[in-house]
């Protein structure tokens, strides 16, 4: 049987920071948590006081869904594409990171980006997530309500079906990759490998030349299939 995954603690001043907030004015939101349901502490380091990092952004977005209701998003193109930041913004909250949270702390609450681009060089590479200003309108308009995170009520697109006896070396993409592990959609897929839950494939066995999409060989991604099989 796994271990679960121990959680990720954050200290007054990461919260802070994150939240646009200063850390006394954490700090008081804990000492009056008998009144506001502020998460308890998870841990200390030495005499700082941590938080388990997924509960404190979740409290702090339930609060923010009230604030919400009374937001006009500006007028934007429905097409245009916005990143985690500019999203954040759009749908009026008030810390700039809120959405890559979500995408990071709570997979499925918010829908799947619509562009996945990946980027940098093979040592260092990184995705660039992108959401259409009408997905973003779709979510808030049917969001789910104050202390729910169930999944997204918009369909993720089906993976396709890919098989496990083709050519070992051939080079295969996310959406592939994300089919033979077994998750739901890519998003899971791209969130799962980015909290460094799939070690073996960190490093990608090549790029796109246009793009420089991740490309792993069919033997990798089959091998860490089967180590994710060995820690269930």
């Amino acid at each position: 049987m796994t271990s679960p995954r121990k959680p990720r603690l954050a200290d007054a001043a990461e919260i802070a920071a994150e939240q646009g907030l200063t850390s006394a004015r954490v700090t008081r939101l804990y000492t009056t948590r008998d009144e506001n349901g502020f998460p308890e502490i998870a841990g200390m380091r030495r005499r700082a006081r941590l938080w388990d990092h997924a509960e404190v952004t979740k409290w702090f977005a339930e609060r923010s869904l009230a604030r919400l209701g009374d937001h006009t998003p500006p007028a934007r193109d429905p097409e245009d594409l916005l990143n985690g930041v500019a999203a954040s913004k759009f749908l009026g909250y008030k810390n700039i990171n809120q959405v890559n949270n979500y995408v990071r702390d709570h997979p499925g609450y918010f829908p799947d980006p619509d562009v996945v681009e990946e980027m940098g060089t093979p040592e260092r590479p990184y995705r660039k997530l992108l959401w259409r200003v009408q997905t973003l309108l779709d979510w808030k308009a049917a969001r789910p309500g104050s202390g729910r995170y169930p999944s997204s009520e918009r369909p993720a697109k089906a993976l396709p079906v890919v098989p496990v006896d083709g050519d070992p070396d051939e080079l295969l993409g996310a959406t592939q990759a994300a089919a033979l592990l077994g998750y739901k959609s890519v998003g899971s897929f791209s969130s799962s490998l980015a909290q460094g839950n799939l070690p073996l494939m960190q490093t990608p066995d090549a790029l796109t030349e246009k793009g420089g999409r991740r490309r792993w060989t069919r033997k990798r991604i089959l091998e860490q299939a089967e180590r994710r099989r060995q820690k269930r």
